[in-house]
């Protein structure tokens, strides 16, 4: 702010000065008194400004060359602007400094105010760029932190295992290794989820299971395959997915979590073998299975599958095989979640994706166009296409 430290000013006056001879500060300052004494009456002489603090500290800036003296004025001023102009006006009455003739006169009025104004936007700035450069890292550090405690909050402790809220009331449940993988299933919105805590099952978990679906969601490695074999013998499995081979469920992303959940697979399809890095399951074709079905559910089914062709449309029918709803493609899979469906009759492929979603939602028949790749097919349903029919 340099000369801004005047604090009670409201202007600045600069009036330049230059002398034919050699003069000190003293000159300078002595002039102005002296030289303006009267001009403006009693209310406005400098010396009794000065005595009221309505004018300050009156500074000279000055150099002398080749004999010569020059330099500026400073007059600060907490008078109103048209008082200013005046005493600055009257300064550029001096005609002599000290013992030689001089010439003064105003550069300009400066407005303290506006100055400060700029200042303190300037350093707002500067301060608020701190501020959020700073803020933003412990912005996400406070977020983590209560995201993390928020985390801790939900996981409670059922028969000495971690666990989501709850666990006990939910009708599917997913089977974990660890706390670390509980948090990480929380921390994603995922929050039916139980962990062992250990290679040993216990007992507690196999009651646990027993007429819920459940999920075992293991790590990708030869203990996420001995864990298996242990709830497989212990518990009621249901489904099984993994992490990819090589990682943990508590260091996977949400889009590998939901990915390794959506690609899960029936629990008596899998093998906990492992040849290389890729898993090897028993693989049947669907072709390959002798499908025997009543006629007149055949017949039944192609009339539907025929009505169908080029609709890009679902039916959902019942064990009577009565028309339980028909809806577009793209909303089949949420409609199989809502209608107690056991048939499913669509126009399209069948492929891995659809038998595992068809079979959790309860469908015992499932009819398309073709099939897609090889499949799983689980116990207890029948798969058929056109082909079939």
């Amino acid at each position: 702010m340099g000369k801004l430290a005047q604090a009670t000013s409201k202007y600045i006056i600069y009036a330049h000065f230059e002398a034919d001879g050699t003069v000190e500060k003293p000159d300078v300052i002595g002039a102005v008194f002296g030289q303006t004494e009267g001009l403006l009456g009693a209310e406005l002489d400098l010396r009794e400004l000065q005595r009221t603090g309505r004018i300050g500290r009156i500074d000279v800036d000055l150099k002398t060359v080749n004999g010569k003296t020059s330099g500026t004025v400073i007059i600060p001023s907490s008078l109103d602007s048209s008082e200013t102009a005046l005493i600055a006006a009257c300064a550029e009455t001096i005609e002599r400094v000290g013992p030689c003739n001089a010439k003064v006169f105003v550069e300009k009025i400066e407005d303290v105010r506006i100055e400060k104004r700029k200042y303190v936007v300037d350093r707002a700035k500067e301060l608020l760029g701190k501020i959020f450069d700073e803020g933003i890292e412990d912005i996400q550090s406070v977020s983590e932190e209560i995201k993390e405690s928020v985390r801790v909050a939900e996981i409670t402790n059922y028969k000495n295992m971690p666990a989501g809220p709850g666990i006990e009331m939910q009708e599917s449940i997913i089977v974990v290794e660890g706390r670390a993988d509980v948090l990480n299933l929380l921390k994603n919105g995922i929050k039916n989820v139980i962990a062992i805590e250990g290679t040993s099952v216990p007992p507690q978990l196999a009651e646990l299971t027993k007429g819920k679906v459940v999920t075992a969601f293991l790590d990708g490695d030869r203990g996420g395959d001995l864990i298996l074999k242990e709830l497989a013998a212990t518990c009621e499995i249901d489904f099984v997915a993994k992490a990819p081979r090589g990682k943990e469920v508590e260091e996977l992303s949400k889009k590998e979590l939901f990915k390794a959940l959506r690609d899960r697979i029936p629990a008596d399809q899998t093998s906990t073998e492992y040849s290389g890095e890729k898993r090897q399951f028993r693989e049947e074709h669907v072709e390959e299975r002798k499908i025997e079905i009543d006629a007149s559910k055949t017949a039944r089914f192609k009339e539907i599958l025929d009505s169908l062709t080029g609709t890009r449309a679902a039916y959902l029918l019942n064990d009577n095989l009565d028309v339980l709803g028909k809806v577009p493609l793209r909303e089949m899979f949420n409609a199989l979640r809502e209608l107690e469906a056991e048939v499913l009759v669509f126009d399209g492929d069948i492929d891995q994706k659809t038998v595992g979603i068809a079979f959790q939602n309860g469908i015992k028949y499932l009819i398309g166009i073709r099939i897609s790749g090889r499949l799983k097919i689980p116990e207890g349903m029948a798969v058929l296409t056109q082909n079939d029919l």
